[in-house]
């Protein structure tokens, strides 16, 4: 369900346009996401990359509007797929698009998925909200993604509860579920961090095969530059609520522009690092959402700071065609 074009000619599926999330605290206002900006287009996977605390997570919760009611969370800007804004439809508009349109895998699924239901009930009732299927082909289906997962056992499976299934098969799960109505976009949020390599290797290659043979366009949050190098053609850098660099994997990688993004680079254990050898790390942490001054918001932890970094904010421009960076120093 294409919404059109992006400047640099590509069929976009999900359009997000100066998403602003807001929250109450204190009496306060404050913008963990702060006019974030990014397209995914037909068949592609986009990479959100950041630290913790830069606003990867309640970007994707924004796409789907799954923020509980007690967290009066305020959202603004355009979130557009299959030509309507999803931040204006009614509940039943977004009940809709969840899981049928745009699903999204979690981080850890066992707080995921209910423990007190079964394996089968739970893949089930995404099929029974979405369409007019009767249980025998309910069962069916259920049984055949869980096989088209790797999960041998199905048969079994769906009799059981979360509780008996290993980090691995849940998460197998998880993608299960989240594939089962076909959706148009993929949201994936750190879907490897809780499982051992062998497992994320695994996880993965299952994710990009189940791609090209469904044609699903995929947002991958992460934290991790080796998933985005292996699974993303383009990437979104985020730094406390902003995108400070947006480009393809392969120009980020040979050519990383903002201070932020090298310095990431940079904090990478080397192949060749002898026992003992200390990481290079980013000195200082994110700062607080609201806590940040009127210039650049990486300017408290750069090298290259300057008074103009510490007292005007930088637009996202563009360095190369399709290449963009907030920054007034860029490489």
């Amino acid at each position: 369900m294409l919404i059109g074009v992006d400047k640099q000619g590509r069929s976009v599926m999900l359009e997000v346009n100066n998403l602003k999330v807001e929250f109450l605290s204190n009496g306060k206002s404050i913008a963990p996401v702060d006019g974030v900006s990014f397209t995914v287009g037909a068949n592609e996977t986009v990479g959100l990359l950041g630290e913790s605390g830069c606003g990867k997570s309640v970007t994707a919760l924004s796409i789907l509007r799954l923020f509980p009611l007690a967290s009066k969370a305020r959202l603004s800007g355009e979130v557009r797929y299959d030509g309507h804004d999803l931040l204006t439809l009614d509940d039943a508009g977004m009940r809709a698009v969840r899981g049928k349109q745009i699903a999204m895998i979690f981080q850890e699924p066992m707080t995921s998925l209910n423990p007190l239901h079964k394996i089968g009930a739970q893949l089930g009732e995404m099929l029974r909200m979405h369409t007019t299927l009767v249980r025998r082909e309910i069962d069916y289906m259920v049984i055949a993604m869980l096989q088209r997962v790797g999960l041998s056992r199905a048969e079994q499976l769906v009799n059981e509860y979360p509780h008996s299934l290993s980090g691995g098969m849940r998460q197998r799960v998880m993608i299960a579920m989240a594939l089962l109505c076909d959706p148009g976009v993929l949201i994936c949020d750190e879907p490897t961090t809780a499982l051992d390599v062998t497992i994320q290797a695994q996880i993965l290659d299952l994710m990009r095969q189940l791609k090209q043979e469904q044609g699903t366009s995929i947002l991958m949050i992460t934290h991790d530059l080796g998933v985005v190098a292996e699974m993303c053609e383009r990437v979104v850098v985020m730094y406390a609520g902003q995108v400070v660099e947006q480009s393809s994997v392969h120009e980020l990688f040979d050519a990383p522009a903002h201070p932020y993004t090298r310095a990431l680079m940079r904090a990478r254990p080397a192949l060749d690092a002898k026992p003992g050898q200390p990481l290079n790390a980013i000195p200082g942490s994110v700062p607080l959402p609201g806590t940040a001054g009127a210039g650049c918001r990486f300017a408290a932890r750069c090298t290259k700071a300057d008074d103009l970094c510490r007292s005007k904010m930088p637009e996202l421009a563009a360095v190369t065609p399709g290449h963009l960076v907030r920054c007034w120093h860029p490489n």
